[in-house]
């Protein structure tokens, strides 16, 4: 494998806390590209890593969103995982998600930055189901 096609060792390891997470997590790279999800993740989204792969921000936004509580996309330049790899800092918010059946969740989710030892960056989100009430689920 050459050693540009190689992942930093810090999205490496972000990923192996990932998988031992029961909070849906996903690790995003500094160009946005999706470059892993965990299986809590799969389980909300209805499609496990694994039969999705890497992909990039259009397709995965338009799978799973996020979305407005109108149905209507978010821009993309205003996502946790895309402000917090921007400003290298956390971000937070609170938007809808589409599983792969359909279902409409809504979600709280907080991203932070992984800044790795070259100086490349990407970001883990964590997100979870907001009961009908606005508390956590």
């Amino acid at each position: 494998m050459s050693t540009a096609s190689q992942k930093p060792l810090e999205l490496i390891l972000a990923r192996n806390l990932m998988s031992a997470l029961s909070t849906p997590a996903f690790l995003v790279d500094e160009g946005g590209l999706l470059v892993f999800y965990n299986e809590a993740a799969g389980v909300l989204l209805g499609k496990q890593w694994e039969a999705l792969g890497t992909v990039g921000p259009e397709e995965w936004g338009s799978l799973f969103g996020p979305f407005d509580q109108n149905g209507e996309p978010l821009p993309y330049d205003d996502l946790p995982l895309v402000r917090a790899v921007r400003d290298d800092r956390p971000a937070h918010a609170e938007f809808e998600i589409r599983s792969t059946d359909g279902e409409q969740h809504r979600v709280e989710a907080s991203a932070f930055p992984i800044q790795t030892a070259h100086g490349s960056r990407g970001a883990i989100a964590v997100f979870w189901p907001v009961a009908a009430n606005g508390a956590g689920a």
